[in-house]
């Protein structure tokens, strides 16, 4: 696949749009629907994106990305896509009408389909939508095709709908409508190895700026390092029972594992919550409850 950060001219192509977050099950239908159609008519395909969604430019607000730039990469390739446009979303798009963000598109593209989801908007003010797309495509020539909505128990999957789940702790609502767990990659830091003093040694690693914030509280988790997978109790948040400083953390005990991996990468996904964070009096009280906790852990992977 072929990444391109600005409007490189290839002729021919089918086109899925969107910002893709979390490239949920949704999103693969509609990029699966623009691959499928190249392949039937012989020519390329390609996704159109933005480096950063459009509302953190017009709104100022902070990134709250369900997964990282570089991931969504990944699994956008593994779709079976030939060129991946993700360009500088400014102030010249937001103003740009729905006939001339058309135009720009055709301009550098010259497509022969387009492929959106049935909620796709664009241009100033939104004014951009699926009927527009639907007429202006038919008169153009090009094959339109929008794809209606995925359903996991009557609720439509978006990435609204999972930022909610995940704010809730709903990881279970997540991965229906992800097809995966919601995970968090980070370079496993220093920590103060309390953990270790009361036998629960642990690897630290900071939450990903640009992630949407889960919860804080403990998790049963599975971790991965080296390419394996392993069963772990992992605390996100402020630990208030040994954490004298206000600085959130991701703690993660993995279960049958003792190897110095300091510096290294690791991915964490979180599979459920196991409880709320909890002060508590003694380590000694800490250190019985972590074995409740890795129990948990140990019984739920199980069945």
């Amino acid at each position: 696949m072929e990444i391109f950060f600005k409007p490189e001219k290839k002729e021919n192509l089918s086109l899925a749009l969107g910002f893709f977050d979390g490239i949920h099950k949704g999103h693969k239908k509609v990029i699966e629907a623009a691959v499928n159609y190249a392949k039937e008519n012989k020519i390329k395909s390609a996704v159109i994106s933005f480096t950063e969604h459009p509302s953190c430019i017009l709104l100022n607000r902070n990134p709250e990305y369900i997964i990282s730039l570089e991931d969504k990469i990944k699994i956008i390739e593994k779709l079976g896509v030939d060129y991946l446009y993700l360009l500088n979303f400014n102030k010249e798009f937001s103003m740009m009408l729905k006939n001339d963000y058309f135009d720009f598109l055709c301009d550098f593209t010259k497509p022969k389909a387009i492929t959106t989801g049935y909620n796709h908007f664009f241009a100033q003010n939104k004014e951009g939508d699926t009927r527009f797309l639907n007429e202006i495509c038919e008169k153009n020539d090009i094959v339109y095709q929008k794809i209606e909505p995925v359903k996991i128990k009557n609720l439509v999957v978006s990435s609204s709908a999972i930022r909610n789940a995940l704010l809730c702790a709903n990881l279970d609502m997540a991965k229906k409508m992800l097809g995966y767990n919601f995970y968090i990659k980070g370079k496993i830091i220093k920590g103060k190895q309390i953990g270790e003093k009361i036998g629960f040694k642990t690897v630290n690693i900071k939450y990903p700026q640009k992630t949407i914030q889960i919860p804080y509280g403990v998790y049963c988790t599975k971790v991965k390092i080296n390419n394996k997978t392993y069963p772990a109790v992992t605390n996100w948040g402020v630990k208030p029972t040994v954490q004298k400083e206000n600085f959130p953390i991701v703690e993660a005990h993995i279960l049958n594992f003792d190897e110095n991996i300091y510096g290294k990468t690791i991915n964490i996904s979180f599979l459920t919550k196991i409880r709320n964070e909890k002060k508590f009096d003694t380590l000694s009280d800490l250190q019985k409850q972590i074995k409740k906790d890795v129990e948990f852990c140990k019984n739920y992977i199980t069945n």
